[in-house]
């Protein structure tokens, strides 16, 4: 299994997200779980490549021109793609994984987030989105869904195909038992 993670190329505030990352990069590594990331050796997308790495697991960058140089592009990975621009980035790492999960990060981060949940809501894919959520960090963000939701413009059955863990084997079991809702437009 290949698990696209979207995080902070900075690493935040809180020695926890950096720890919870380290943590869920050791458990994939340990578990066979392949990594496909941003290509970053910075901030939490460092953290988590660099403890897939020492934990022997396989780790697949995908960094565009632009960034290799302003995100220093990781070395040590098991292959490192350089793509042209951002929406080379995300298409590669979508077509390159197997599921998707956002830890703790900025607008970058919620970018892809929604980019893959919105392709799983549509059928373009039927892999499980997840946010790993590090000390309730995406409580705002679950919020904001369930007033959508009221407002009548997010099916509930949509919500709840976003995975929610903040530990490694839940997280995995999720992966593994997910269904996909369908299509929204069948």
């Amino acid at each position: 299994m290949k698990v696209a993670v979207y995080c902070g190329s900075r690493s935040g505030n809180d020695s926890l997200y950096a720890d919870k990352a380290r943590e869920l990069g050791d458990y994939f590594g340990r578990n066979g779980i392949e990594l496909v990331f941003g290509g970053g050796h910075v901030g939490l997308m460092g953290v988590v490549a660099d403890a897939v790495l020492a934990a022997g697991g396989r780790v697949h960058g995908v960094i565009p021109e632009h960034l290799r140089n302003r995100e220093l592009a990781h070395s040590g990975l098991t292959e490192l793609h350089v793509v042209k621009n951002m929406h080379e980035r995300k298409a590669l790492m979508a077509d390159l994984a197997d599921g998707f999960v956002a830890l703790p990060g900025g607008i970058g981060t919620l970018e892809e987030l929604f980019e893959a949940w919105t392709w799983g809501q549509l059928g373009l894919h039927h892999k499980p989105c997840a946010i790993y959520n590090v000390n309730g960090f995406f409580d705002p963000l679950l919020a904001m869904a369930e007033n959508m939701e009221r407002a009548g413009f997010l099916q509930q059955q949509y919500i709840d195909m976003l995975i929610r863990a903040d530990q490694p084997d839940v997280l995995h079991r999720a992966f593994r038992g997910y269904q996909s809702p369908g299509e929204k437009w069948t």
